[in-house]
């Protein structure tokens, strides 16, 4: 496992920096949330964006108005490779309607970075974030065929617990990750010098 480093709102890990989304970042985010093949698994929650007008818009709301749950870490973060500066991918936590008791750990990669492990160690980067600050599990939620996305679930370590239609009202697949399951001592609260 990767050491995680949390400073402030910037998440980082060997490859990756987690950090608030800019409004120049709207064309990178086009790639993923204008792509059918990523936006499909995710309505009804977030639809397809179909331009960058739209995009921008959506980015503006994500920047002015983050998502708020007092004492606790939720969140909207830019997915960037840090030897690069290029930006790989969107990570969530964000509560789960209809209550928003539970929260879902999420992470969209553009499809050109596909299939080099960086969801996984995102993934790994969100759940100790929200560990790190208090929680004792998260969830992730995913759509019976999707099975790519089951499969990065599997590879951060998170167990399946069943199906349910309790979430966004879709029959939807229920992945857990508990604080006892990670090691927390990978989580490096010293900053990284870059």
């Amino acid at each position: 496992m990767r050491p995680v480093t949390i400073i402030g709102p910037v998440i980082t890990t060997a490859r990756l920096r987690l950090r608030p989304w800019r409004p120049e970042d709207a064309a990178d985010a086009l790639e993923i949330y204008g792509s059918a093949e990523i936006a499909r698994w995710l309505t009804p929650a977030l639809e397809r964006m179909e331009g960058l007008d739209q995009m921008r818009a959506v980015l503006s709301r994500w920047i002015t108005d983050p998502p708020s749950l007092p004492g606790r870490p939720a969140g909207r973060w830019a997915i960037e490779e840090i030897e690069t500066a290029r930006l790989a991918g969107s990570g969530q936590i964000l509560p789960l309607p209809p209550s928003g008791v539970d929260l879902e750990l999420g992470y969209q990669l553009k499809p050109s970075m596909w299939g080099r492990g960086l969801a996984t160690e995102a993934g790994h980067a969100l759940a100790h974030h929200a560990f790190a600050h208090g929680e004792e599990e998260v969830f992730a939620v995913v759509r019976p065929h999707n099975s790519r996305g089951a499969r990065a679930a599997r590879r951060i370590g998170m167990e399946w617990v069943g199906e349910t239609d309790k979430y966004y009202d879709l029959r939807l697949q229920v992945f857990r990750y508990r604080k006892a399951d990670l090691d927390i001592s990978a989580l490096d609260p010293r900053p990284v010098e870059r």
